[in-house]
């Protein structure tokens, strides 16, 4: 059975960092490529960013680019998120996800219909 499990979100301050976790079970991260959503409150989700399969490409939403990181950790079968310069508009329940396709690319990362399995996502409120 596979679990995504988020962990990190709280509560921080315009201009803070925050780093989220996604640990796997389940599936193993080198054989999945990973990616991280988000959904704010009466807007629809939006792709954050994403590590393909192999580790060494990734895709950040433009709204992002610059100012978040991911990363991941085979040893742990964990995924991160690495957020700085956080602002109110990256406000958002924040949610994992992985899908073994294929043919992964800057395209099919950014929509969630690709994606197998999902975590249930952990809460990240920036105050301005």
């Amino acid at each position: 059975q596979v679990q995504l499990v988020e962990s990190g979100g709280g509560l921080v301050q315009a201009g803070d960092s925050l780093r989220l976790s996604c640990t796997a079970s389940g599936l193993s991260l080198s054989n999945n490529n990973m990616a991280w959503f988000r959904q704010a409150p009466g807007k629809e989700r939006e792709f954050v960013s994403a590590i393909k399969w192999t580790g060494a490409t990734t895709y950040y939403a433009d709204s992002v680019k610059g100012r978040f990181t991911i990363s991941r950790d085979d040893a742990r079968n964990t995924v991160y998120l690495q957020m700085s310069s956080l602002k109110p508009a990256d406000t958002a329940v924040y949610s994992c996800a992985a899908t073994s396709w294929g043919t992964f690319s800057q395209s099919s990362a950014t929509r969630a219909a690709v994606y197998d399995y999902w975590g249930q996502g952990t809460q990240v409120t920036v105050s301005s």
